[in-house]
């Protein structure tokens, strides 16, 4: 019998290692959630260093409380704060305080969205069709009935410029526009009514919280949406955006 040298120790320790690895499912990862903008902080929690738990009731407090099923009173507790504290940390929300405020409830929107994001037929099918939800204020790039990209947030208009309800096609594009009324960068416009076209936005998505009537995303989602459509294509806005 050949004596065991510690290389030999070391190769079989190796192959133990990796053999574990293989056989040991991953644990489930959290779906991505593409939000790079930064949860607010309430004035009166202004300056405390994160992490900490929030005392204050958010603008979503009952609509979180019920999607994390919690007591869903519309006030903050110290249950309320620890469950989406953990939420937000699943999701990697910054500053993760527990504060109910947009950027989180949007994650929450999402991460249902994203398993079922056509779930009421709202948006009509289509060789493909750029599918914009303002109740939920997300967009998706569908083709038939297949979801093919997003569901991803946007920004609508504020109640003054209100983005127009409708079945529409893209009549132009332009990858580098500019307002000429607002002063103002549109990269990857998609024109489909009027002025109102979708956008890249280089700034946050929730504050402000609306724009002057064109859907707004993330600039990289502007980008990628851009590469999957083309002028003719249908653009179907259905819904009726919350109120501020």
């Amino acid at each position: 019998m050949h004596r065991m040298t510690r290389h030999h120790v070391w190769t079989l320790l190796l192959a133990i290692a990796t053999l574990t690895a293989l056989a040991t499912p991953a644990a489930a990862a959290a779906p991505k959630i593409p939000l790079p903008d930064i949860e607010i902080v309430p004035p009166a929690e202004k300056g405390k260093q994160a992490p900490f738990c929030s005392t204050t009731t958010g603008p979503h407090q009952k609509a979180l409380e019920r999607y994390l099923k919690l007591t869903p009173d519309g006030k903050q507790s110290p249950a309320d704060c620890a469950a989406i504290q953990r939420f937000q940390d699943t999701y990697d929300i910054w500053p993760d305080t527990g504060y109910a405020g947009p950027v989180t409830w949007m994650a929450a929107k999402l991460a249902y969205a994203q398993e079922h994001p056509n779930d009421k037929n709202r948006c009509h099918p289509a060789p493909r069709v750029i599918c914009i939800d303002l109740t939920r204020q997300i967009l998706w790039l569908q083709q038939d009935t297949k979801t093919v990209y997003g569901p991803i947030p946007i920004r609508t208009g504020t109640d003054a410029y209100a983005t127009r309800a409708g079945t529409h096609k893209v009549y132009l594009r332009n990858v580098d526009h500019w307002s000429t009324i607002y002063d103002a960068p549109m990269p990857y416009a998609q024109f489909f009514d009027g002025g109102q076209a979708v956008h890249g936005s280089y700034g946050s998505l929730f504050s402000p919280s609306g724009s002057h009537g064109c859907v707004n995303l993330h600039y990289e989602e502007a980008k990628a949406l851009w590469a999957k459509t083309k002028k003719g294509d249908t653009v179907h806005v259905f819904g009726r955006k919350p109120a501020e």
